[in-house]
């Protein structure tokens, strides 16, 4: 992924609102130096799971609506994982390719069992369908085959989904400059290595290259340990919940910032331990440090993306 580490990088450099502070990474590098967090993939216990070309299509469908649940108070991720599980365990050809090009906000709102609208409901909608035609016309209707084909290796799995799924291609124009993000298409890589450990559909020889996945939650954690710093101006509207537009420079440093911090301090943590640490695994931790705390404050953006 190093289209995303570049020019992430270029962004942190180029920030107007957003800082990243290096004493704060060598803070939190130092206090995880000798216990570095491991979180298990489905430590909530809410995924579908059974070892097989079933579970990487629930994954490509879990990855394709992983996004904005912020509008709603009460809907979180665990809603759509567990949802999804729940109608895959009742009727196993609920996310067959053709199924998914047929599905109505109300149906998928049923599948969730959410009585109301949801947010950006028909992007959801349109997105499924997506999902559903190029599975069917690319790869026979099968998330797995998408899988098989990419070699094992993430980074080529990441280059098929953003060619193949409009909807995936997370990127932007920041100053003039195209950067890239593609969080929800290296969430769909990283799924696969944790669901499957390592092996398997999950078996990826470069898991390394994936880096962290540019969200509303991280960089929130990030500004709490002291890692992200923000100008005033955007700190108040943070504060006061007042919603950021997508692609605007304050949104684009807020996720490209949180990216570049987590590789520095992905290298600070290796160098002082000698050992291998993968962006996955600080993510994962990031994220269940977040959603355990109810007090963060993120930023709000309406996007398909994250």
């Amino acid at each position: 992924m190093e289209e995303v580490r570049s020019t992430t990088a270029w962004v942190a450099t180029h920030s107007s609102h957003v800082t990243v502070d290096f004493t704060g990474i060598e803070k939190v590098a130092e206090n995880m130096k000798n216990s570095l967090p491991k979180v298990e993939w489905d430590f909530e216990g809410i995924h579908y799971f059974d070892n097989g070309p079933l579970t990487v299509q629930y994954l490509l469908v879990l990855d394709a609506l992983n996004f904005c649940f912020w509008p709603d108070e009460e809907m979180s991720y665990d809603h759509l994982a567990s949802g999804l599980k729940v109608t895959l365990e009742s009727d196993k050809s609920a996310f067959d390719a053709d199924r998914l090009q047929k599905y109505t906000g109300p149906q998928l709102r049923k599948m969730l069992n959410w009585s109301r609208p949801l947010p950006l409901e028909d992007e959801r909608v349109r997105l499924l369908h997506e999902v559903g035609l190029e599975l069917e016309r690319s790869f026979e209707g099968k998330a797995s085959k998408l899988v098989e084909s990419c070699d094992n290796s993430a980074a080529k799995l990441v280059a098929l989904m953003t060619r193949h799924f409009p909807g995936f291609r997370d990127h932007t124009v920041y100053k003039g400059h195209q950067i890239f993000l593609y969080k929800r298409a290296q969430i769909f890589a990283a799924d696969l290595w944790g669901a499957f450990k390592g092996q398997g559909y999950g078996d990826f020889e470069d898991i390394s290259s994936i880096t962290i996945f540019a969200d509303y939650i991280v960089p929130a954690v990030l500004q709490q340990l002291g890692v992200l710093r923000y100008r005033s101006s955007l700190d108040n509207i943070i504060k006061k919940n007042t919603e950021i537009v997508s692609g605007s420079e304050e949104e684009v440093e807020l996720r490209a910032c949180s990216v570049y911090a987590v590789e520095k301090m992905k290298e600070l943590i290796s160098k002082k331990t000698g050992k291998q640490v993968l962006s996955v695994e600080l993510d994962l931790w990031l994220w269940a440090f977040g959603i355990q705390c109810p007090s963060l404050q993120h930023h709000r953006t309406l996007s398909i993306y994250y």
